[in-house]
């Protein structure tokens, strides 16, 4: 156990503090996290990620505990002390019809997570994931502002700037309730900081005030989840069909804003001088967000060791999303996912290649963003791999490396929106355990 989890848990923080250093705080690249509370990420680990973001009806893996907060009445089928830990990241390209096509990449610390058993039938899980991502920074140029020239003078630039993001850290429970039916919940506390500035500047008109607004939130608050799984099971209990439903209440979080509105200038050599004066310094003001309530539902078949498949259907009512009292202007959402994986043969001893993980999933997304009259969506293709590591000599203990890839694209070029094309790339190390042993000596 400590060779192994010592090695990847060292490599995993020393590549996220370099990356870290080397990129700011933002971890997404997109125009589309503007919006709301930025890009919300929903709550699964590489393993499902991988076969299309399917969780709502997935407990254990091909015999492997795994902590799926998507649904926390999966912690009811773990029986081994369970921590998987993992990084992240992504590589977007945008482009827009007359623009330029940009490309941006971002990299963090994606999750860290535990689940210990605390009776035969139920467990105790805990730990932090990303909710929402905010990272964008763009400019939009008027030309001839103030003259009717046909040459062009006076080209006036604003500029859209946004970073930050919000972290999930929950702790939930999940238990069995006979042979087939498991139950959960969580309690999370939402937290995090989003700020956005968007400025107006004449960079050719010397001495003019330019003006800029920034809007901060330092939001937190507490939000739960709860779940159910049905399981059918026959062959000895080696096949599986499990029905699930589990969702996200729609209460209000605690938001503390600031509304600055100021006016700077440059220099001759282009250097932005200190603001001029603040026309708005509206700042420590006290609102709510109110978030959507989110339904998952889920169905899924496994042979233990050989094959699994499955489908999630989500709704996130994201018209009821709230800022202060104001509707963020969202519409509902809708996303469809299915995967699966398959193991040529779990239990072969000379080919190393027969005991891995291929997955493979697709996703569609009906995204709550509507600009211009034009509904944002998605579509991903996601694959990846469970690469089973030696287990110790023991025997109470197994290691896996999860690898995950999602190429996607969202958005469109059409009426003057951005279309972007991304991959996502997440790497995950789980750890089944068996701990708190009684051993017997004679």
């Amino acid at each position: 156990m400590i060779k192994y989890t010592r090695f990847f848990i060292i490599i995993l923080l020393a590549v996220s503090a370099l990356g870290a250093k080397a990129q700011s705080t933002a971890t997404t690249s997109s125009p589309y996290s503007r919006y709301g509370i930025g890009d919300y990420d929903p709550s699964v680990l590489p393993q499902t990620r991988a076969m299309g973001g399917i969780g709502t009806a997935i407990n254990k893996i091909n015999n492997y505990n795994t902590i799926n907060v998507l649904n926390p009445a999966s912690y009811g089928a773990i029986n081994y002390t369970t921590f998987d830990i993992g990084i992240y990241t992504n590589i977007v390209s945008l482009s827009q019809t007359g623009q330029t096509g940009t490309s941006n990449s971002n990299f963090r610390l994606s999750h860290v997570n535990f689940a210990i058993p605390v009776t035969k039938h139920s467990a105790l899980s805990f730990g932090l994931m990303p909710y929402t991502e905010m990272g964008y920074n763009y400019k939009q140029t008027r030309t001839n502002f103030g003259t009717g020239s046909a040459v062009d003078t006076n080209a006036v630039n604003y500029l859209y700037q946004g970073d930050g993001g919000l972290s999930k850290a929950y702790m939930g429970y999940g238990f069995g309730l006979g042979k087939h039916v498991l139950l959960g919940g969580n309690i999370s506390y939402i937290f995090g900081n989003l700020v956005q500035t968007s400025s107006t500047e004449i960079p050719t008109l010397y001495g003019t005030l330019n003006s800029r607004i920034e809007q901060s939130n330092s939001i937190g608050g507490l939000n739960y989840d709860y779940g159910i799984q049905y399981s059918f099971d026959w062959a000895d209990n080696t096949k599986h069909v499990v029905l699930g439903y589990s969702a996200s209440t729609a209460n209000s979080i605690n938001n503390t804003e600031s509304y600055i509105v100021s006016q700077y200038t440059y220099d001759s050599s282009g250097n932005q001088n200190t603001a001029a004066d603040s026309i708005v310094n509206n700042k420590s003001t006290k609102t709510k967000i109110k978030l959507p309530q989110i339904n998952h539902f889920g169905v899924s078949y496994q042979r233990d060791g050989h094959y699994l498949v499955g489908a999630d259907f989500t709704m996130g009512q994201w018209s009821n999303l709230t800022i202060a009292g104001a509707s963020a202007g969202f519409q509902n959402s809708k996303t469809f996912n299915i995967g699966g994986q398959i193991t040529p043969n779990n239990n072969a001893l000379r080919n190393y290649f027969a005991r891995v993980d291929y997955r493979l999933g697709f996703i569609y997304d009906e995204t709550y963003l509507n600009l211009n009259n034009t509904n944002i969506n998605r579509y991903a293709v996601t694959f990846g791999f469970g690469l089973p590591l030696a287990p110790a000599q023991t025997l109470n203990t197994f290691y896996k490396i999860n690898l995950s890839a999602e190429l996607g694209k969202r958005g469109t070029v059409e009426n003057g929106l951005v279309k972007e094309n991304y991959i996502n790339i997440h790497l995950g190390f789980t750890l089944n355990d068996k701990w708190f042993l009684k051993y017997k000596y004679q």
